[in-house]
């Protein structure tokens, strides 16, 4: 039915509260939704005539004739984090979900600095943003040459450190020791290197972040589609996220005008990939996760007013979706991901619009890729080829 899938992951972009919620501390939260209500606006003219708004409960204005397939799907695996988004958005259900802390071991910190061969020291071990975290801790951390540790609500170990007094190939190295560490009962999705550059009061995070994940705990799309002699482009931290595997070829961008840019020349001149997977990281990283409504919304316009580039750039059997992994609502009190659907937009030359309704898990991409590219059915989820075909 289709030859080639572009998947682009809108990181972040959530839309609306799952019923679970309350769990997560997550009651509220609607990331489209309430950056549309605090702005005033989302000038999305493309994504609403996919049917972005016409999405059950999107809050956002509809069409009469969406251009796509539209619809929203819910998160099963229990958690809200990146790595079990893009697991589950190809194919795997993490049960039970990655470990999250509120605080980490102080023996495990003290195994992993000896290890580092570092003294037994670290500032912070606690929940925070990243920006929070700088302001907070940096001029200490200039003092005192100790490694920088946080973490959120998301499955991750995050170390954070001034290029100059740790510099990046010393940062990565503490990151792959701890990455040895956090598994088994200490399993972490993701240990991620934050370097950062100035002096207190003008901290600026650089664009060396590495993360460090966790092989898949289960097949996945891009390891079925390996076994058909099929390959993934990743774009963005693919890559990361699946580490390496199932990923044949990576181009990692690490902000959302170059992986834009690099899904454009993917569609125009890849001949190698039957699927290329982009996450497009800047809503999440820089918007979401400190609390810029504004600064968010713009990002959405931006992609948005890029949207019609790639739709032009699809050939004749190829596949576009538009999704996301989790929410991260910036107008929250918090600043870590929320426990949300994410909206699901489907089109190609011969793909009907239609309301695909509400799904009841990512799973349900994969088994389309899966189903529509003729290789039957998925062992999770549910297609919705035959909706679209």
């Amino acid at each position: 039915m289709f030859n080639r899938v572009c998947i682009i992951v809108l990181d972040s972009v959530g839309i609306g509260e799952l019923p679970d919620a309350a769990n997560y501390g997550d009651v509220g939260s609607h990331t489209l939704g309430n950056i549309y209500k605090i702005r005033g606006k989302l000038d999305l003219p493309n994504l609403y005539a996919m049917g972005l708004g016409n999405i059950e409960n999107s809050r956002l204005p509809s069409v009469t004739a969406p251009t796509a397939a539209y619809g929203r799907m819910a998160e099963l695996t229990h958690s809200k984090d990146t790595t079990c988004g893009h697991w589950e958005l190809m194919g795997l259900v993490m049960d039970p979900p990655f470990k999250s802390y509120e605080k980490f071991p102080e023996e495990m910190l003290r195994a992993w600095l000896r290890r580092a061969g570092r003294q037994e020291k670290w500032l912070g071990n606690h929940p925070a943003s990243g920006t929070e975290i700088l302001d907070k801790l940096g001029e200490e951390h200039l003092k005192t040459g100790a490694p920088i540790v946080y973490t959120s609500a998301d499955s991750v170990f995050q170390i954070a450190a001034h290029e100059d007094i740790i510099p990046p190939p010393d940062l990565y190295k503490l990151c792959e020791i701890a990455r040895e560490i956090l598994v088994d009962d200490l399993l972490v999705g993701r240990v991620i290197a934050r370097p950062f550059i100035g002096k207190p009061g003008a901290w600026a995070r650089t664009e060396g972040r590495k993360d460090y994940a966790v092989p898949p705990t289960g097949t996945t799309l891009l390891d079925a589609l390996e076994t058909h002699d099929e390959y993934t482009l990743g774009i963005g931290k693919i890559e990361d996220i699946f580490c390496n595997r199932g990923v044949r070829y990576a181009n990692h961008t690490t902000n959302n005008a170059d992986g834009i840019q690099a899904t454009i020349d993917a569609l125009k001149h890849d001949t190698q990939s039957t699927l290329i997977f982009t996450n497009l990281v800047d809503f999440d990283m820089k918007y979401g996760h400190r609390n810029d409504p504004e600064g968010y919304g713009q990002a959405l316009e931006t992609f948005d007013k890029q949207l019609p580039e790639i739709l032009a750039v699809l050939r004749p059997n190829d596949l576009l979706i538009i999704t996301a992994d989790h929410g991260c609502d910036p107008t929250m009190p918090s600043t870590d991901h929320s426990r949300e659907y994410v909206p699901v937009l489907v089109c190609g030359a011969n793909a009907k619009p239609q309301n695909l309704g509400t799904r009841t898990t990512f799973a349900d991409v994969a088994a389309t890729i899966y189903d529509g590219l003729g290789h039957g059915k998925w062992n999770i989820g549910n297609s919705f080829i035959q909706k679209i075909y």
